[in-house]
């Protein structure tokens, strides 16, 4: 038993450095990473139509929902592919704005905590313009959501790793 716990704890250890490795790539290419990612989905979406198109001449001509969907996936992985940045750019905007909303709201909530007193307000405050802050940097850094998300990756691994070396070494005292 214990030698199966630990060969599944290095492999989670190596999985980490994955993670980790994925995380510095998302944060140092942000934009790479997205036109890869554009480009998969878009050619997922071609493959998709062309194979609905093929089912459509296989039929006898029959089914003309899928000619419709074989066009209308062809069009959209196009789409994907070729206007990555537009799409990420909407997408970073929408969540940017909601971002920034959700500050405010907290931020009406720090008065209604001032108001009765409490000593929370000071953290909600601090929380609320912490939240505003990266809604504005998200907004105006093109990258950023993906750096961002790297971050949490890289991070995940490192704790991953330590906790996972932490029990390789105590693993005989979990058995006992």
């Amino acid at each position: 038993m214990e030698n199966f716990l630990k060969k599944s704890s290095w492999t989670d250890i190596i999985t980490s450095f994955l993670f980790i490795l994925l995380g510095m790539i998302l944060m140092a290419k942000p934009e790479f990473v997205m036109s890869m990612i554009s480009f998969f989905l878009g050619s997922i979406c071609i493959i998709m139509g062309l194979l609905k198109g093929i089912d459509y001449f296989a039929y006898g001509k029959k089914e003309n929902y899928l000619l419709a969907l074989a066009i209308v996936s062809v069009v959209a992985g196009i789409v994907i592919m070729f206007c990555a940045d537009t799409i990420a750019s909407i997408f970073r905007i929408l969540i940017a704005i909601w971002i920034v909303y959700n500050g405010i709201m907290n931020l009406q909530t720090t008065i209604v905590w001032k108001d009765y007193k409490s000593r929370l307000w000071l953290l909600t405050l601090i929380l609320s313009i912490t939240t505003i802050i990266a809604g504005v940097y998200i907004l105006v850094t093109n990258g950023a959501m993906l750096q961002i998300v790297g971050g949490i990756i890289s991070i995940y691994g490192i704790v991953n790793i330590i906790e996972n070396t932490i029990f390789i070494k105590k693993i005989e005292n979990y058995l006992d």
